[in-house]
């Protein structure tokens, strides 16, 4: 089930490169499948290609984290709460601020 919606969602991205919820789905979807490495790039992708697509930060932070690349994950938070601001999403940044918190 899960691989035929990152095949749905990678058919929504060949007709629109920039469809940046199809990308940041597939990278979900790569989350479930234990695919923690390939998620990260992904949500990466998402953050280059729309650096104001808020919620690829916060998911892509703790993809870092789950790959031990806490540094990383500092990074994309800081620059996600810059994205948050930009936007004017209070909540993302709220759980954005939380999970730099807990890196310490």
């Amino acid at each position: 089930m899960t691989q035929s919606r990152i095949e749905q969602f990678q058919a929504f991205l060949d007709k629109d490169p920039n469809n940046s919820f199809a990308r940041y789905v597939i990278a979900q979807e790569q989350l479930k499948l234990g695919r923690f490495e390939e998620a990260t790039e992904t949500f990466a992708e998402v953050i280059r290609r729309d650096a104001d697509y808020v919620a690829a930060y916060f998911h892509g932070g703790k993809a870092l984290e789950t790959v031990g690349r806490p540094e990383d994950a500092r990074k994309v938070y800081m620059d996600g709460l810059a994205a948050a601001d930009r936007t004017g999403n209070t909540h993302a940044r709220g759980e954005l601020q939380e999970a730099l918190m807990a890196l310490g």
